[in-house]
């Protein structure tokens, strides 16, 4: 699943769930979406923070 459809996905639980509330099943999914996110979000940060190059004058 790429990032935009998943972003997507989780705020489209974030609308049900203000506006009607969510069953289990979604609120399972809901948790799982929002590890996966994170987890993308720190190994892009993992890898920007690889990638720099500390150079001493």
């Amino acid at each position: 699943m790429d990032i935009d459809s998943l972003v997507e996905r989780i705020n489209e639980l974030a609308r049900k769930h203000k506006s009607v509330g969510l069953t289990e099943e979604e609120k399972a999914e809901r948790a799982e979406l929002r590890e996966v996110y994170l987890q993308n979000i720190r190994k892009n940060f993992r890898q920007q923070l690889d990638s720099i190059e500390i150079v001493d004058e």
